[in-house]
């Protein structure tokens, strides 16, 4: 399984922090450095900051030689889709062909609210990722085209430059199964990302997928399936329970009880032993996962990435 690292950003990580993040996963081994596209935290602590994402990742991308970088994922709520597209091709210049983009609808009300971007109701903000997608898709591929919709207008816009990858950056819908998602994902997308999914879930949400590349004419084994999720890993349980109690402040739940919020972790987070967390992206593989994404919520913790890089990337 392709296994890569997952940054909330907007939890107060600054550009040190950027910078010494990508520096250890490339020198672990992982594929790739992901970030969440948000302005505000969603733990409810309105003291953090957040750099902005793209800006982030094209910077990155100049400091790092290997490892793939995108968003998991970008709100369609947030830019203008040429914008974001322009963007992405930006970033896959600058890393010489690494950059990946992750897309979704949009969800955290009180950023859209404080940043003054709109905030829709969820069918409005689906129909606006459609448009973003085809428009973004079309963008990329070179040729001039135009596009009318309810929300944007293009006229004969034939974008340069291309990105370097061909046929085009790796395009990524995130969403938790459900069927619009799912089949925007079967006619637009290269992988579907879903979250905190345990892997009983993961395989409906595969079989789902696969039903959806049918009725979308394409072959299922077109479209990927990856899973973004956290991890608490420890060597024994005492270090295991002491990297817990730190995720729940990290998180905003310090008041939790932390036997059991792990228990409950449990179900759809990596927790354990590198090897139980080893045992159980296995079951995850199995599901049809093919890529996970680490959501590595204590993002100055090195140690937590070394322990399973040594077990799963050696």
């Amino acid at each position: 399984m392709l296994l890569s690292v997952m940054i909330e950003g907007q939890e107060d990580v600054t550009w040190p922090h950027w910078t010494a993040l990508a520096e250890t996963v490339e020198r672990l081994g992982y594929m790739g450095l992901f970030r969440s596209d948000h302005y505000l935290s969603v733990a409810g602590r309105s003291e953090r900051g957040s750099l902005d994402a793209w800006g982030t990742i094209c910077a990155l991308a100049a400091v790092t030689r290997r490892i793939r970088l995108g968003t998991i994922v970008s709100p369609a709520s947030f830019r203008h889709p040429s914008v974001l597209a322009k963007l992405v091709v930006t970033a896959d210049h600058i890393s010489r062909g690494r950059a990946e983009l992750g897309l979704g609808a949009g969800w955290l009300e009180i950023e859209h609210r404080r940043y003054g971007f709109p905030f829709r109701p969820a069918r409005e903000r689906f129909d606006v990722l459609e448009e973003q997608l085809e428009i973004v898709t079309r963008t990329w591929a070179g040729e001039p085209f135009s596009f009318h919709g309810a929300h944007y207008a293009i006229e004969q816009l034939e974008a340069r430059f291309r990105p370097l990858q061909d046929p085009r950056p790796l395009l990524r819908i995130g969403g938790k199964g459900r069927p619009r998602g799912m089949a925007l994902a079967a006619r637009w997308a290269d992988d579907y990302n879903t979250v905190y999914a345990s892997p009983a879930s993961c395989r409906e949400i595969r079989a789902a997928l696969d039903d959806a590349c049918v009725a979308a004419g394409r072959d299922p084994a077109s479209l990927t399936l990856s899973l973004m999720t956290g991890f608490v890993v420890g060597r024994d349980r005492d270090e295991l329970l002491a990297r817990a109690q730190r995720i729940l402040v990290a998180t905003g739940r310090e008041d939790a009880d932390v036997e059991a919020a792990l228990a409950e972790l449990s179900q759809t987070w990596l927790v354990g032993t590198p090897d139980e967390i080893a045992a159980r992206l296995d079951e995850y593989r199995d599901a049809g996962v093919v890529h996970a994404m680490l959501q590595h919520n204590l993002f100055e913790d090195d140690a937590a990435l070394e322990l399973i890089a040594a077990r799963l990337l050696a």
